[in-house]
């Protein structure tokens, strides 16, 4: 394994260059960064202990610094101990700047400042919360997407995704021999989206699931392979019946599941306009 310092500075909490840099990563075999997160960089005299690190640990430099009175010292100490520094947000606010022929304000943490879309992303993160489960099923036509399939199948996180995008989603679970929720077949507002499995990737989940909790020694129809084959089934022959769209989340990640929803629900908003 190649290890190397990379060093990731932010005027904010560095989310942004965080995340730029493992979407970076994941295209290199064999290679692991030695992580060096410097955020909430706002004063001269932090770039120049950011210097000192980089120092320390010469490495790349990847910033998302827009104050230039921080990023000119910053690049002069870099030029200086002789490492790149790379500015993440450059190319695309200087593209947008020159489309909408405006000038960057240059503010830090603007995504972050307390307007009416991070309210929004708490209320849906406590609506996710609130109806995950099953739970609270008389709030389930509030809901902007409901997630309905068998134990296991990433409804919960993806719903906690969904909620970090400002949208409402509910999950309801259907267990075998358990009658689903009157209120979910009355609900005519949310977007209802299926979520399947391949029975035996279910069940190697759900094995994963209960050695977390010391139930190896268990065996239940929840991990036997014929049972789990039959739950699946039926829960296809009800999302075929229902005519609920089904994404098959077997060799998806949350991020891609949670894409395809976002591109179902602004399909369907789009019909309805």
């Amino acid at each position: 394994m190649n290890h190397f310092h990379l060093h990731l500075v932010s005027d904010s909490t560095g989310d942004t260059v965080h995340a730029v840099a493992r979407a970076c990563m994941v295209q290199f075999e064999d290679t692991e960064p030695v992580e060096h997160m410097w955020s909430m960089v706002r004063t001269k005299s932090q770039i120049e202990r950011v210097i000192q690190g980089v120092a320390a640990h010469p490495g790349i430099v990847l910033y998302t610094l827009v104050n230039e009175e921080l990023r000119a010292p910053l690049l002069e100490g870099c030029r200086r101990i002789q490492v790149q520094a790379i500015p993440v947000l450059d190319a695309v606010i200087g593209a947008l700047g020159a489309y909408l022929g405006l000038q960057s304000r240059g503010l830090p943490g603007q995504q972050h400042i307390l307007d009416s879309g991070y309210f929004r992303r708490i209320d849906a993160m406590t609506f996710a919360m609130n109806h995950d489960d099953g739970q609270s099923a008389w709030g389930l036509n509030d809901a902007d997407v409901i997630l309905v399939g068998v134990s296991r199948t990433s409804k919960t996180p993806t719903c906690i995704y969904l909620a970090n995008r400002g949208i409402k989603a509910a999950n309801v679970p259907i267990v075998p021999g358990a009658t689903l929720p009157p209120e979910l077949f009355a609900a005519d507002k949310p977007l209802i989206v299926a979520l399947t499995n391949d029975p035996e990737r279910l069940i190697q989940v759900r094995e994963n699931r209960l050695s977390s909790l010391h139930q190896t020694d268990q065996r239940t129809d929840y991990t036997d392979l014929d049972a789990v084959r039959d739950e699946v089934q039926h829960a296809r022959r009800l999302f075929t019946e229902r005519r609920w769209p089904v994404i098959d989340v077997t060799r998806r990640s949350i991020e891609e599941t949670a894409a395809a929803i976002l591109k179902l629900l602004a399909r369907r908003r789009g019909e309805e306009e």
